[in-house]
């Protein structure tokens, strides 16, 4: 990891399924372009041990991606050793087919595997994706205190109410107010910790409201000075610097209300 003062090595996992990942990717290397000491390398999976052995933080925005044994055991000791791992909405998606809950109580609900594919991975990230409602508007509570979340108040949102299998403990920072499902959480293992924020779907040009949300752009900012600079992260780089600006992405609102009948969606 870098000594103090020098450059901030950042390793970037962004790939998968469902999601527009090339404009994720960009957005998130133009924010952390706002931080003249990181270094960044690029990956579309998990397969990067070397390099994350030698990386102060993780951002990952990745959905379904393989993790092999040996990719397992390079995260959960990159955390275990002291790193950052910043893990962006569906990054706790498994890889495995869903399945039909068997319980009554969820007839509709289609939940992946037990295991999923993550191993110990899930431990040390704090939750698993099960499931999500169709995109549509929720409110977003605060729960917590912490300068990541300072200023803020309840907002709400067009986005993917992740329901989670949680792994706790979870220091909860934001949560869904109808589900109370965690939306920003902090855990820590061993010398490290993972910062887990569940929003920022987007599908595709049409289909990049959650990232037009004002109180997610700074959540974004925030979150990825956290990455870099840990809990010393300079206060006006995490609001002074916007990565994602409204007019640029051709946003085209879902005509989707609070009264509509929501059925429950297994894809991530």
């Amino acid at each position: 990891m870098t000594a103090s003062g020098g450059p901030i090595e950042i390793v970037l996992i962004v790939g998968g399924r469902w999601h527009d990942m090339d404009f994720v990717r960009l957005q998130l290397l133009h924010g952390l372009d706002a931080h003249d000491r990181v270094r960044v390398r690029v990956f579309e999976d998990y397969a990067c041990a070397d390099e994350l052995a030698q990386a102060d933080a993780l951002i990952s925005y990745t959905c379904q991606v393989q993790q092999a044994a040996q990719d397992q055991k390079a995260l959960v000791d990159f955390v275990n050793g002291g790193g950052r791992w910043l893990a962006l909405h569906a990054s706790n998606s498994p890889v495995k087919p869903p399945k039909l809950a068997e319980s009554s109580k969820l007839p509709e609900r289609s939940t992946f595997g037990a295991d999923g594919g993550f191993g110990p991975v899930a431990q040390v990230l704090g939750s698993r994706f099960l499931f999500h409602p169709p995109i549509a508007p929720f409110v977003v509570e605060v729960v917590g205190e912490d300068p990541l979340v300072a200023g803020l108040t309840s907002f709400i949102t067009t986005d993917e109410l992740y329901i989670c299998e949680l792994h706790p403990p979870l220091r909860v920072l934001l949560q869904t107010r109808d589900e109370t499902q965690p939306v920003l959480y902090r855990k820590v293992t061993g010398a490290g910790e993972v910062c887990y924020l569940t929003l920022g779907h987007c599908g595709g040009k049409r289909d990049r409201v959650a990232w037009a949300t004002p109180q997610f752009r700074q959540l974004l900012n925030r979150t990825l000075a956290w990455a870099a600079y840990g809990d010393a992260w300079p206060e006006e780089l995490g609001d002074g610097h916007h990565p994602v600006s409204p007019g640029s992405l051709g946003l085209i609102q879902r005509p989707v209300g609070f009264g509509q009948q929501r059925a429950h969606h297994h894809g991530v």
